[in-house]
């Protein structure tokens, strides 16, 4: 039987922590529904994925899915590289993986936040799999309600259902997202409010959630905390003593610039450059940060007139705002120069990281010295945890204080932001407040912190701030001294079931009573408004102008991924788009000497479209060229210059990538104007995130699992070619971008995705040949697998054999044989290789013409009413649809009044079924009938295409 000392990789005499047995004992007895780890930074609290992974395989009663969350600021988490740890560590080891049901070619499924895995939706394929999901607080949370961020309508109760029932909940630095903790502890409590009936409800899996703190705020019942076994550990004890000297330095002879103060004071911690330390710099603000890595840059210079040679150092800028594919090099920039916990690199020159908050959360930083300035206690104790990690060394940590004392014009500056609201404070009006009064308290919280015997510095080890945790129990005075200094919880709406079931009506394009689902996950805060920035080289334009729908669809086949997307201020966005358009506008004019001919080319026309903004509802904003965005003219222009910039809130701006502006990932509106920046969708040889060498295998798939091909109608008109046989790649969508003078399409946007990806939910019609009869025989047969592993009643099972038998049934029509290329001998057809005529098909919906046919099958009579109910929900809802609602165009099986009532009995249905199950047990129960078609589907790629198999007539693309 597999033991955790074995998965966490320990040998003889090396034992687990005390605290990873206690919690080993918990999840294989009876955890409940709820947990708290409160355990603090540097031991280990990511292998909570291997004891629930140890505990799996004991068959322990849990949740299959571990869902770990981080904070949106976690640049490089330590999770991921658990995950893939674990990954592999149980496809070396066929009993654990036996375990834990998976077969002899299949592996552990994760899916993270960086890297070959990064949201590669591997753990929806199968909702009776063990699998690890990594996602940010907007990412899960987000798809838990139904609203998910980047995920189409039709998918998000997919989504939902996976998430919402039978999920371990993991929360990274609870303590951080107080909202979204009280979310999840909504979820994870049995109640009829949010879930269905009693006796449904016990039929749906449950959820846990379990929350890490190094901090312990909020901790009050159900607590693992660590006690006097792991400090008589010999790894665990070393590390709760950790040498950390903590001093605080006030400002010398009225100095208080405070980015000279870091620079200088780093400096001097790597012996003016002579002595290879590690050394992270923490700086509230970003530009401070960018300032103290320019000033360090400059102190390692040579001084001629003084006689100081030159300082060979590193130096690394780790801040959130940086895309996410570039995060994977910093990553590696880290490991290379010992940065993170474990590293055995050797550096022979200081190293030096400047970090903001993005270096407090997610990655096991371990430095040899600390600086920064002064903030909250929490975030003071996760700075804390940044350095000698692992107590082998001696740690120096100086936190530069500034003035408390205002002078007159900072006291009037100080009254005024006082008597605003905090929503209408500046960043002027945070930053005196912040000063003056509350980094007071934040300093009497590490006086508080006791003296070292001898010294005149302070204890910051962890064992210190443990005890003072536990003296603040008994200490009102202390109590509330930590009280003042810790960033108090926002405040947050609660969730009702009202507000759910408005998220679960996916279908419903538009809800008034739909509203956006950020305040749940991070309550009412005024943080500064957030664009996320996409490069590609493909946008959906055409000549005479793509409809919106036309745009939708075509993200929804080549949809944005985790990997491209740069997250930061709006504000900086709009400033660095503008600057950007002015030096492209500039150099077109009036063309440098250096700039060659066919550079000045591929620059963007003026009536180009170079830009889309998408809301977070994923609905197209606007559009706009290259002439638009220079925003020359009157008052009008200069008002819609204003509207463009509140438009960019929150929303995703997906840019032509010879827009360029981007340097190591980070925005850079000086780099070169005739440079574009990479883009995933021009990765014609060189791959956008390299994968391993198995990456043709069933369990790796590329990152973005699709490729855009420009193609010429008469590319598309040529007989079949071994393109077009490929197993590996598929066409799901064609977009026309230009037309001729006929007015008829001559290019296409050719969208082809990887063999078993499913980027949007239409384009597993389109990855093989299966007769009708074939597909509905598969899928029964799957979904009888599936029913069996979850261990549904028999009653259930049967429910699901009968959806799964029918639910194709509406495919059984000339019209959509006709539509998706069916070949005329053997019809019908349930899978082909197209290509799909949109056109023909006149947004038919096959789920709806299978609804009348499910009451023929001889066994769906013996069901009880409910279960009849459940049973043709599933039909109607197998692809996203009937939500409540389910469009009726094509459809010619029944008079219009027949198939209006039809339509009216599918909303109804749902309403009833909602009810009964609960949103989150209704959208499971969609799932495993949506896991098996898949499943079934996928089956496909295993048969070779015969020529008859292959139409090309009809090459007609889809026109939305």
């Amino acid at each position: 039987m597999i033991s955790l000392q074995e998965i966490l990789g320990l040998s003889e005499p090396n034992e687990p922590f005390p605290w990873q047995n206690a919690l080993l004992d918990r999840l294989t007895g009876r955890v409940g529904n709820r947990l708290v780890l409160d355990v603090p930074t540097g031991l280990g609290k990511t292998s909570v994925m291997a004891a629930w992974l140890v505990a799996l395989a004991s068959g322990a009663d849990l949740p299959r899915r571990l869902v770990y969350v981080v904070d949106r600021r976690a640049v490089v988490d330590q999770a991921t590289r658990e995950a893939e740890r674990l990954r592999d560590w149980v496809s070396t080891d066929r009993e654990t993986s036996q375990l834990l049901g998976l077969q002899s070619d299949e592996r552990l499924p994760i899916s993270t936040l960086r890297g070959q895995f990064a949201d590669n939706g591997q753990w929806l394929r199968n909702p009776s799999m063990p699998a690890i999901v990594i996602g940010t607080v907007d990412m899960i949370g987000s798809r838990l309600l139904f609203q998910g961020y980047g995920v189409s309508r039709k998918m998000r109760p997919y989504h939902a259902g996976f998430l919402g029932a039978g999920s371990l909940f993991i929360i990274d630095e609870a303590h951080l997202v107080p909202p979204f903790e009280a979310l999840l502890e909504r979820v994870v409590t049995p109640n009829e409010v949010l879930r269905g009936d009693r006796a449904n409800d016990l039929l749906i899996p449950q959820s846990v959630l379990i929350s890490l703190s190094a901090t312990g705020r909020g901790v009050s019942e159900n607590v693992l905390r660590i006690d006097d076994k792991d400090l008589q550990h010999p790894v665990a004890g070393k590390r709760l003593r950790a040498i950390k000297r903590l001093r605080l330095l006030k400002p010398e002879n009225d100095n208080d610039d405070l980015v000279e103060r870091l620079a200088t004071e780093a400096w001097k911690l790597s012996g003016f450059g002579t002595v290879a330390k590690r050394i992270i710099v923490f700086c509230t603000r970003r530009t401070d940060a960018m300032k103290v890595e320019q000033a360090v840059a400059k102190l390692a210079k040579a001084d001629k007139k003084q006689g100081i040679p030159a300082r060979k150092i590193f130096q690394q800028l780790f801040v959130g705002s940086r895309r996410v594919r570039e995060r994977q090099e910093l990553e590696a920039w880290l490991e290379a120069h010992g940065f993170l916990a474990g590293s055995k690199a050797v550096i022979d020159a200081p190293a030096f990281v400047f970090a903001t908050s993005a270096g407090e959360v997610g990655v096991d930083l371990d430095a040899d010295h600390m600086v920064g300035d002064l903030v909250a206690y929490e975030r003071m104790v996760q700075r804390f945890g940044r350095v000698n990690r692992r107590g082998e060394g001696e740690a120096e940590v100086h936190v530069l204080l500034q003035r408390d004392v205002p002078d007159k014009k900072e006291a009037d500056a100080l009254s005024k932001a006082q008597a605003k609201a905090e929503r209408q404070r500046g960043a002027k009006d945070h930053e005196v407040v912040r000063q003056f009064e509350l980094a007071p308290k934040y300093r009497a919280a590490m006086e508080a912190l006791p003296l070292i015997e001898g010294e005149s510095a302070r204890d910051a080890s962890p064992e210190a701030l443990r005890q003072l945790k536990i003296n603040a129990n008994t200490d009102d005075r202390l109590a509330s001294v930590l009280a003042d200094a810790t960033t108090p919880a926002p405040l947050r709406p609660q969730l009702t079931r009202p507000i759910l079931d408005s998220w679960s009506m996916t279908s419903l394009e538009k809800h008034s009573a739909r509203p956006f689902v950020a305040p749940w996950l991070r309550g009412w805060v005024d943080d500064e408004p957030q664009t996320t920035v996409v490069w590609r080289k493909y946008l959906p334009t055409l000549s005479s102008g793509c409809t919106n729908k036309q745009i939708a669809d075509f993200f929804e086949a080549a949809p944005i991924h985790l990997t491209e997307k740069l997250e930061t201020r709006s504000d900086e966005v709009f400033r660095w788009l503008l600057k950007r358009v002015d030096g492209i506008t500039k150099l077109k004019e009036k063309p440098a000497k250096s700039t060659k001919p066919e550079e000045l080319a591929r620059l963007p026309k003026n009536d180009d479209v170079v830009a889309i903004l998408v809301d977070r509802k994923g609905d197209v904003e606007r559009r706009l060229t290259l002439d638009e965005l220079r925003f020359d003219g009157g008052k009008s222009v200069q008002d819609e210059k204003k509207h463009f910039s509140r438009q960019l809130s929150s929303g995703t701006l997906v840019v032509d990538s010879r827009i360029g502006g981007l340097s190591g990932g980070l925005l850079d509106n000086k780099a070169r104007i005739t440079e574009p920046a990479e883009a995933a969708d021009a990765t014609d040889s060189n791959p956008w995130i390299r994968v391993a060498e198995d990456a043709q295998s069933n369990d790796i798939e590329p990152i973005p699992a699709f490729r855009i091909v420009d193609q010429s109608a008469d590319e598309l008109n040529e007989p079949t070619t071994s393109k077009q046989q490929d197993r590996v790649w598929r066409v799901c969508y064609r977009l026309p971008v230009q037309s001729s003078y006929e007015d008829e399409p001559s290019r296409f946007l050719v969208i082809e995705k990887y063999r078993q990806a499913v980027t949007n939910e239409e384009s597993r019609s389109s990855i093989g040949v299966r007769t009708l009869e074939d597909h509905l025989a598969d899928t029964e047969r799957e979904v009888a697998r599936l029913a069996t592993t979850l261990g549904l009643s028999r009653e259930l099972t049967l429910v699901f054999q009968i959806a799964a038998r029918n639910h194709d049934h509406g495919k059984n029509c000339d019209r959509w044989q006709n539509a998706f290329s069916a070949p005329e001998e053997g019809r019908p057809y349930a899978k082909t290789l197209g290509p799909f005529r949109n056109s023909l098909l006149d947004g038919y919906r096959h789920e709806f013409g299978s609804l009348p046919l499910v009451k023929n099958d001889p066994d769906f009579s013996s069901l009880c009413e409910d279960r009849q109910d459940l049973t043709l929900h599933l039909v109607a809802a197998h692809h996203g649809f009937g939500r409540p609602i389910i469009r009726t165009d094509g459809c010619e099986d029944a008079p219009p009044s027949a198939l209006a009532e039809r339509v009216r009995d599918v909303a109804l249905r749902f309403a009833r079924l909602q009810q009964q199950w609960g949103p989150w047990g209704l959208a499971w129960l969609e799932s495993i009938l949506r896991a098996a078609d898949h499943r079934a589907s996928a089956l496909v790629d295993e048969k070779e295409p015969t020529s008859k198999d292959i139409n090309t007539e009809h090459p007609e693309s889809i026109h939305g």
